[in-house]
């Protein structure tokens, strides 16, 4: 940790351009009053698809709104977050125009993304990118299309398409409305699918996944279908409630005594199960894509199985939280931690196929990306020590003409980075040494930021058993 500190310090003498994007809020610095403005009227100018209404959503003011004078450019600032934080606008923009002493107009202009991707699919089959490449099989490749309609009817609604084809075969529709009350305070959601593959893996051996594939046919086949329920009554919190149905066949050798007969629940080779889970998220981020400053907490309660299938009865409680937290320590160094804590209150038993340790999506300790430690708790705790190398700032490419893609807006971070891991594993540890044990790992890294949602990490990670490697990464590690 004293090596990240010294790195650190040495980063911050290096002298950088200061220029980059502004908050795009102009303060009211021409109007003159000591104590409040009053908003006049709300202007949205470039919001050819977005209705009105999804835009004032966000806002935290309203027509003949009274703001304190002294809170009017944090409460501009916390609109255009807002609004950028629905992943509608690649920029906002926030214009105040002074009528009189105490009387404002409000201008809020906008660039909209471009919302319609019909984009081939051509992905790993692997659980990341760092794992794929330790093997380097281009055979283990999906293909397909996928189409996502977001800002759908101009109402935040999201239509899903997903055709994928190849090694791992899935096929889902999905459709949320984000509000369906004139309050736009509740929302529902609906989607199915069916997948199936021609390899899994069917167990974890010396913390390495183990694969089983079958030269014909399939290996594993699921169906699912879920309906579900959002209420966002603000802005910053919001509860998801959503149930479900879930059918997993896989065939007889995978179950078998050769392979893993504690695969799933039974020996037999299908699981029918209901499903229901619960999450609460409070969001205080700045902007969520990179935040910066402010804090995200989540919890999660999820139930497999209620009983109403009982060859074999599916039986599986968890409770997930995170907690997040980001802060500017001075002038271009920024602090993020994240808390992360998994636990199983039911039972200690879970088959392999319904457990989730570390080693999966963001759930890794760095250092250990080759790695996966299954087990039925798990905490980890990240850190990150950034430097800002490359404030935000625009770049504007002349020859293209749509203005959707001809602005691009980036920043580049250097950080150091620490984490904590422990997986809880009272099933499989003997043959997984890494389970029941802390992990550290640490390193540096950069990160590249831009818009759409592009988060490009580039790192060069240690653990605690002396190995090391570059890795590459698609989304924040915080």
């Amino acid at each position: 940790m004293r090596v990240l500190w010294v790195l650190a310090a040495l980063f911050y003498v290096l002298i950088f351009s200061e220029e980059g994007i502004s908050a795009a809020v102009v303060p009211a610095d021409s109007v003159q009053s000591p104590e409040f403005f009053i908003i006049n009227n709300i202007s949205f100018v470039g919001n050819k698809v977005t209705k009105d209404r999804i835009i004032q959503r966000e806002l935290q003011f309203e027509k003949g709104d009274t703001i304190p004078a002294a809170e009017l450019d944090q409460t501009l600032k916390q609109s255009r977050d807002n609004l950028m934080n629905t992943s509608l606008f690649n920029f906002v923009k926030i214009d105040t125009i002074p009528l009189s002493v105490n009387l404002l107009d409000i201008q809020i202009t906008f660039v909209e993304r471009w919302y319609i991707w019909p984009a081939p699919i051509l992905e790993l089959a692997d659980r990341n990118f760092n794992a794929w490449w330790e093997k380097k099989d281009l055979s283990r490749l999906n293909y397909g299309m996928f189409l996502t309609w977001n800002n759908f009817r101009g109402r935040r609604e999201k239509l899903v398409l997903f055709l994928r084809f190849g090694y791992d075969q899935r096929y889902e529709l999905a459709y949320k409305i984000p509000y369906i009350n004139k309050k736009q305070t509740w929302g529902i959601g609906f989607g199915s699918g069916f997948q199936q593959n021609h390899e899994i893996s069917y167990k974890s051996f010396d913390n390495k996944e183990q694969y089983f594939k079958v030269e014909k046919g399939f290996t594993k086949r699921s169906i699912y279908a879920y309906g579900e329920a959002y209420h966002r009554k603000g802005i910053h919190n919001t509860h998801l409630f959503n149930a479900g149905y879930s059918r997993l066949q896989v065939v007889d050798t995978v179950v078998s005594e050769s392979l893993n007969p504690h695969y799933s629940f039974g020996s037999d080779t299908l699981n029918q199960f209901m499903t229901f889970f619960y999450t609460f998220k409070s969001d205080f981020r700045d902007f969520r894509q990179y935040p910066l400053h402010g804090y995200y907490f989540d919890v999660t309660v999820e139930k497999l199985g209620f009983g109403f299938f009982k060859n074999p009865a599916v039986n599986v409680l968890t409770l997930q939280a995170n907690l997040r937290k980001y802060f500017q320590i001075k002038g271009r160094f920024y602090w993020a931690s994240g808390l992360t804590v998994k636990v199983s209150p039911l039972s200690d038993y879970q088959p392999y196929y319904y457990q989730r340790g570390l080693g999966y999506g963001r759930d890794y300790v760095r250092g250990y990306e080759y790695y996966v430690i299954d087990g039925q708790q798990f905490g980890i705790l990240k850190n990150n020590l950034k430097f800002e190398l490359l404030s935000m700032r625009e770049m504007k490419f002349g020859f293209i003409p749509w203005e959707k893609f001809n602005r691009l807006y980036y920043a580049l971070y250097i950080n150091g980075f620490v984490d904590f891991g422990y997986s809880v594993d009272n099933q499989t540890a003997a043959i997984n040494p890494l389970a029941n044990r802390t992990l550290i790992g640490y390193g540096l890294g950069i990160d590249f930021v831009t818009y759409y949602d592009t988060v490009w990490r580039f790192e060069y990670s240690f653990n605690k058993m002396g190995e090391s490697g570059f890795f590459i990464s698609f989304i924040p590690s915080i």
